[in-house]
């Protein structure tokens, strides 16, 4: 995404965001989450911008132990009340960084980095290398970015650069004897304007593990 912000305004951003709704995602996994971690073994799992918890919690179930990051206090206190009502609490650690200026310290068995996309300052091709670069070896990368705008948004409400499958793959710079490619393509999925227009959003993936 374009940067348009200072780091300082960022973090403004999405403290407020989160403070203006009671709830701003779903409570639910991400479905390409659930669809690519399902069959992975439990062990150690690092959210990048966790939001409200909704991933980390699923994993927490499944029996990872999952350290969730986001750069809103707002959203990580929701996040530890998410994990405390669904019985996982024990499970999960929360902290916060501004990905691009901080990074959580360890190596995880999982790195689940969803939609870290933004309409403020986040140096995305710096955030994802220090994913790879947390992976432990034989964990996982998973990645998932929207591949553009919905089919009904007519007019974008900032401009934009959306990543490719190629494109993210070659600035990841990973050796090719290192890792290898387990999932790499584009999911559409059904999208629904806030006036009710439905249409349709394309997602790209990328699951790459560390050998």
């Amino acid at each position: 995404m374009t940067h348009i912000h200072t780091t300082t305004q960022a973090s403004e951003f999405w403290e407020a965001r989160y403070k203006d709704s009671e709830r701003v995602w779903s409570g639910r996994p991400n479905p390409l989450l659930v669809r690519e971690a399902s069959h992975l073994p439990p062990g150690t799992a690092l959210d990048l911008g966790c939001g409200e918890g909704a991933d980390a919690v699923w994993l927490a179930g499944r029996g990872w132990q999952v350290t969730g990051v986001d750069i809103s206090h707002t959203a990580l206190e929701r996040a530890a009340a998410h994990a405390a009502e669904a019985g996982v609490g024990d499970r999960t650690t929360w902290e916060r960084h501004e990905l691009g200026t901080t990074f959580p310290q360890g190596s995880f068995d999982l790195v689940n980095a969803q939609f870290l996309q933004s309409p403020v300052r986040l140096d995305q091709e710096l955030v994802l290398r220090q994913a790879a670069a947390a992976v432990a070896e034989g964990g996982t990368l998973l990645i998932v970015m929207h591949a553009g705008w919905p089919s009904w948004q007519s007019e974008p409400p900032f401009e934009a650069e959306f990543p490719t499958l190629e494109g993210t793959l070659a600035e990841l710079a990973l050796p090719e004897e290192g890792w290898s490619v387990e999932t790499m393509g584009a999911v559409r999925k059904e999208s629904v304007s806030p006036e009710g227009v439905k249409g349709f959003r394309e997602d790209n993936v990328w699951r790459i593990r560390r050998t």
